[in-house]
């Protein structure tokens, strides 16, 4: 495990979360009306947050299966719930941009596709030094 550290930024759901947290982080502060900064746009910059933290801290507890499969669920439960999120805030009208909504939404699931085949994966075949 030389690279434990920083094996997890191998990882293809790791590196579109990233994306994806930088994304929201940026949206949430530039496109939404300054109410929204500390209602739902607090809330959906934790949850994508989340999403990351959690293949973060389920990488660092990979050689336990089920605990890294716990924290993988916590990181696809944080994902959908970020979907909700972005889903209200088009609802709502707070986010109009059209184009965008539908460019988050699209990499939302398929991020949360991502992370669900990553978890049957862990399920199937565990390594605790494979990244």
């Amino acid at each position: 495990m030389d690279d434990a550290p920083f094996g997890y930024k191998k990882l293809r759901i790791w590196q579109a979360s990233r994306e994806l947290v930088n994304a929201i982080h940026r949206m949430s502060l530039e496109k939404l009306p300054k109410f929204e900064l500390y209602e739902e746009g607090i809330q959906i910059r934790r949850s994508i947050k989340s999403v990351k933290s959690n293949i973060v801290e389920g990488y660092g507890r990979r050689r336990y299966n089920a605990e890294y499969i716990r924290f993988l669920d916590f990181s696809y439960a944080s994902c959908l719930e970020t979907i909700d999120h972005l889903e209200t805030l088009h609802e709502s009208g707070s986010l109009s941009d059209i184009d965008f909504f539908e460019d988050l939404e699209r990499r939302l699931t398929d991020l949360s596709k991502s992370i669900y085949l990553f978890i049957k994966g862990v399920e199937r075949q565990h390594d605790p030094d494979r990244t």
